[in-house]
Formats: structure tokens, C-alpha cells, sequence
């Protein structure tokens, strides 16, 4: 049998080394599949960068975030710009609706606006307490 360019019989170094790396690519593949759903996001290259929630503020207020969005991410409806703050999306569905997004608001590329810069505005975003429910709320129950 061969294995990229070697020949790899019943005996031998050759065997003994394709033996061992099929091993640990077998051992590896095992380790991504049966690992918990947490795990899998961190061992994964495509798990959305860490974000800094103080600098994701200054992002948003200087690249114009808050002019449609308003400075808590809360909407406006004289500009048609929903709530983001805090985001009810994963990283993942902010940063598609960002990339491509389907109303008013412009395209974002990753040129535009970095990954790192998006991950740190998302951060700040998640900050953001959620307001509170209108049961809570006094004169709304009156």
C-alpha cells in the first residue's frame, strides 16, 4: 500500500510512522466529534473573536453607529433603524446582517469595518442591559 509517496509494507519505520499518524488524526477527529458543543466552538478557527466592550463604544459612536441606531443601540423610528442593543443575534447572524444587510442600511465589509472591530462593537452592544419587560414597569400596569 502507499502513503504520499511511500511504500508502506508489513514491517518497517515507514509503517510504524504511517500507523502513528493515522492514529492521531483518528485520535484528534474523535476528540472534535465527541467533545462538548462549548469545546467544538473553542477548538473551532471560525469562533468569533473576543470582543472589548469599551473599545466596541468608541467604535460604534465613531463610525456612525449611533446616528441611525441611537448611542444605547436602541432603534429610531425617525431613521427605520431597528434596536441592536443588545443584540438578540449570535456574533454570527450580526456580522452576516452587517456584511449584507437587507433595508436602508449600507454594506459593511470586512475591509470597511475589520471582523475584530464588529466582535468589539458586539461586545458593547452585549453590555447593554436589557430594558425592562412592561409587567415591570408601574405606570404601564395601572
Amino acid at each position: 500500500m502507499s502513503w504520499v509517496g511511500y511504500t508502506v509494507g508489513a514491517s518497517g519505520k515507514r509503517s510504524q510512522i504511517a500507523a502513528i499518524t493515522v492514529g492521531t488524526f483518528l485520535l484528534s477527529l474523535a476528540g472534535l466529534i465527541f467533545a462538548p458543543p462549548i469545546a467544538r466552538a473553542q477548538q473551532s478557527s471560525d469562533a468569533p473573536p473576543t470582543g472589548n466592550a469599551q473599545n466596541g463604544k468608541k467604535l460604534f459612536m465613531s463610525d456612525g453607529c449611533y446616528e441611525c441606531h441611537g448611542r444605547e443601540g436602541q432603534g429610531a423610528t425617525q431613521t427605520g433603524a431597528v434596536r441592536i442593543g443588545p443584540p438578540q443575534l449570535s456574533f454570527e447572524g450580526f456580522q452576516a446582517y452587517v456584511r449584507a444587510p437587507k433595508n436602508q442600511m449600507p454594506p459593511y465589509t470586512s475591509k470597511a469595518l475589520p471582523d475584530q472591530d464588529l466582535a468589539d462593537i458586539y461586545a458593547f452592544l452585549k453590555s447593554i442591559p436589557q430594558p425592562p419587560k412592561g409587567k415591570d414597569i408601574p405606570l404601564l400596569n395601572k
